[in-house]
């Protein structure tokens, strides 16, 4: 059979590294050692797995990011073999923790390596006010893959105040403390409020990577 289909570049890229980005938009895990990821993010195997719910940890937590409708519930993935991973044909990124933390926005979670620590947390009430923003934290040695709707940016936060949509907020340096804030008179001109408009406020030293898009619209959600 002849196709364009067929050419090198949409063929699976072999490597011996464990994390391989096999295009913008999926990522590839050779196992191994366990992998968590979020529910639905696996697209396709090679091997023998085993895929089942992740219920230690805060689970609690869990409960809270799926009254949202967002999801944000893990599942653990064991095997041989390879997993491909994506979201949505959300482009995808890796980043590799060599002792240290990094907080990401949950509904922008791919799957991460086992041997990092996690705990999930909200930004004080900003679950209701942004339309259910929960925040994972990881710490340790270990990758982490990652997803942001249309091509990333990375902005420095240690020269001034950095003021960031909740949705548009993919991940930030875990030493970053954002706090809430709302301009009732910018409400009608941007985001999707009612009225009202909440942003995630960044200063200190570390960075926040953002997407160009405030993530799909939830339907029925009440925000």
């Amino acid at each position: 059979m002849r196709s364009p289909l067929f050419d090198q570049a949409n063929r699976e890229r072999q490597s011996t590294q464990r994390w391989t980005q096999q295009s913008g938009k999926m990522l590839r895990v050779g196992f191994g050692p366990d992998v968590l990821a979020a529910k639905g993010a696996m697209v396709a195997y090679q091997g023998q797995f085993d895929f089942s719910h992740e219920g230690s940890g805060s689970v609690s937590n869990f409960l809270k990011k799926a009254i949202t409708n967002e999801g944000g519930q893990l599942m653990r993935v064991k095997g041989q073999g390879e997993v491909f991973f994506a979201r949505q044909a959300a482009d995808v990124f890796t980043l590799d923790l060599e002792g240290d933390s990094i907080t990401i926005n949950t509904s922008s979670l791919l799957a991460f390596d086992d041997s990092l620590q996690w705990k999930i947390t909200s930004i004080g009430n900003a679950g209701m006010l942004a339309g259910g923003l929960f925040n994972l934290t990881l710490t340790g040695q270990g990758t982490v893959g990652v997803t942001s709707d249309g091509p990333p940016m990375i902005l420095d936060c240690s020269v001034q105040p950095t003021f960031v949509d909740p949705q548009a907020a993919v991940c930030w340096s875990a030493n970053l403390a954002p706090t809430i804030k709302n301009d009732f008179k910018m409400g009608s001109l941007i985001g999707r409020g009612s009225g009202e408009s909440f942003q995630l406020a960044f200063h200190g030293p570390g960075f926040v990577v953002v997407q160009p898009s405030e993530g799909p619209q939830v339907v029925g959600s009440g925000h």
